[in-house]
């Protein structure tokens, strides 16, 4: 059972940030859209309508790229837990493949083959 809390609370946190991360990537290039478009951005009074539209379409394709690389540095940066197998189970497992060969091989020896 205590694994079972530990990966629900594990996936709960990487929904949580795949959440975040979506709404990012909607929010970010929406804004710099309508600071474009309604001059809220410093020296865009300047520009004519094709350079404004031209740079506002770069700047938000660039925030959505930016807002990915987070994304996966996170996901990168995420603890791995690896998980071993129960002691218990695996002498089980052992025990079955034996009697069920009739064989004393070493069960660890032919895993490592088949890898």
């Amino acid at each position: 059972m205590k694994v079972l809390n530990l990966f629900e609370e594990t996936m709960a946190a990487v929904v949580n940030k795949f959440f975040v991360a979506s709404m990012f990537m909607w929010v970010v290039p929406l804004v710099i859209l309508y600071g474009f478009d309604n001059n809220l951005l410093p020296g865009t009074t300047n520009l004519s309508p094709n350079t404004m539209t031209l740079f506002s379409g770069i700047l938000a394709v660039i925030s959505v790229n930016i807002v990915i690389a987070f994304y996966i540095y996170m996901a990168i940066k995420e603890p791995s837990n690896k998980q071993e197998p129960d002691p218990a189970f695996v002498s089980e497992a052992k025990a079955s493949v034996i009697q069920s060969t009739g064989r004393a091989e070493d069960f660890s020896v032919s895993v490592k083959k088949r890898k």
